[in-house]
């Protein structure tokens, strides 16, 4: 049964929304401000992180309204470029996902670590027993069934968008302690910082790009696709900078440095001790559920590559009463487990998780040159077309492009784990592909 199209311009921006505003917001600002070592250069990093992700937002709104398809982002690199290079990508992006789920639940185990340990687990053997135990937990709610997982989802936008506006009201607050003065000054030159910087930035503002695949489930999706991507990151760059600035207004450049559960921090400082305790919990459970989406949509991936006769028919199994692809669920759960066992610390999987995405991303915005080209007969049919084409698509190019040797820079062995994932997802292709043949000629 082919996908009708049900979903209305309001709900693709809420989608977009919920794609982008993850748990980075509450952890990254310090990750940022240590990078920077100023306030100039903090800002600058997020004020031209959002320009960049704008110009991305543009470029992307074109490929899904010129190629309106479910999985689109497969769909346009496979129309593009070739199927082995849009598999391979997506199979490094399923691996990115997996180092992102792992580094948000980090991020809520450090925020929860002090509510629920002994003084004595306070640091980060207790950041990654409960964050393996959060996982686990959800991985056993998955397995029963999908009710639970649904209403986490529902909640999940709507519960941070909240967060954040109440949160940036705490620079409405007079009676908060004088804030941290001290700062550490960055340690390299300003270009090197600066591309430091925009490596967890980029980190947060991320995933809209994924809005594309959403191309079949749009009402009028050649226009509403680049309307809501518009609108949906144009809100998420307002509620970044009110954020920040709230931030920085409330703990200080030096209290946002060396501080690494801002938003409890900050709460704590406003409404007191019981607010900072009430804003962990919830941000827990925030964690909680953006991990639980997670664990439920990704397998669908791997689901279709089985469909297409990439990996073996067993990925393609579901329970059907429960609806679980128990087996794909299992494997996918134990690649976090394993992640987190290996790298155990937000910043250790970032720079693995911003290559990934930079690579796949770039190339997804690079066949925006090709697409136009192949689509020629849209021009002048009222689709959306970038206004300032091309510098719109050059600069968020090479803004990621700048982004991706500052992370071979500073982390030479992400780039080479990347090249490997990128190798065997070529290897997994070949031999499928090759499989497929096989069996289909002897048919």
């Amino acid at each position: 049964m082919s996908i009708k199209p049900r979903l209305s311009r309001f709900d693709l921006t809420m989608i977009v929304i919920s794609l982008v505003i993850g748990m980075g917001i509450f952890k990254t600002p310090s990750v940022v401000a240590l990078k920077a070592g100023n306030v100039w250069l903090f800002f600058g990093a997020w004020i031209f992180g959002g320009i960049v992700s704008l110009c991305g937002a543009l470029t992307f709104a074109e490929i899904g309204a010129r190629y309106p398809n479910a999985g689109g982002f497969y769909k346009t690199l496979s129309f593009c470029y070739h199927p082995a290079l849009a598999f391979m990508v997506e199979w490094v992006l399923a691996l990115a996902n997996i180092a992102s789920i792992a580094a948000v639940a980090l991020i809520g185990s450090e925020y929860i670590n002090p509510i629920l340990m002994p003084p004595s687990l306070q640091n980060d053997t207790g950041i990654k027993i409960i964050t393996i135990s959060s996982v686990l937990i959800l991985y056993v709610v998955n397995y029963l069934g999908i009710k639970m997982s649904a209403r986490f989802q529902n909640l999940l936008t709507i519960f941070k968008v909240t967060m954040i506006i109440l949160l940036c009201a705490a620079v409405f607050k007079h009676d908060v302690p004088p804030a941290i003065t001290t700062v550490i000054p960055q340690s390299k030159n300003i270009i090197t910082a600066f591309g430091l910087c925009l490596i967890p930035v980029f980190f947060t503002y991320t995933g809209y790009a994924l809005t594309i695949n959403f191309g079949a489930d749009i009402l009028n999706a050649k226009r509403n696709i680049p309307r809501a991507i518009f609108w949906g990151i144009g809100t998420v760059i307002v509620l970044y900078m009110a954020i920040n600035f709230a931030y920085y207004k409330v703990l200080g450049f030096g209290g946002l440095q060396q501080t690494d559960v801002l938003a409890a921090k900050m709460a704590g400082i406003v409404f007191g001790e019981m607010g900072y305790k009430i804003t962990s919990l919830l941000m827990f459970l925030s964690v909680m559920a953006y991990t639980n989406v997670y664990i439920l949509s990704n397998p669908r991936v791997f689901y279709a590559m089985a469909e297409d006769g990439v990996l073996p028919k067993i990925f393609e199994r579901v329970n059907p009463k429960t609806q679980v692809q128990e087996f794909c669920m299992t494997v996918y759960v134990a690649a976090i487990l394993v992640l987190l066992f290996c790298a155990g610390s937000f910043s250790a999987l970032l720079s693995y998780t911003m290559f990934f995405n930079t690579i796949g991303i770039t190339l997804g915005a690079i066949a925006i040159f090709i697409l136009r080209k192949k689509t020629k007969e849209l021009d002048g049919t009222g689709i959306f077309t970038i206004r300032w084409y091309p510098i719109v698509p050059l600069v968020f190019i090479a803004a990621y492009i700048f982004v991706t040797i500052s992370i071979f820079v500073d982390n030479p062995q992400a780039c080479f784990v990347c090249l490997g994932a990128f190798a065997v997802g070529l290897i997994i292709y070949y031999a499928a592909t090759r499989h497929t043949d096989i069996t289909t000629n002897n048919a």
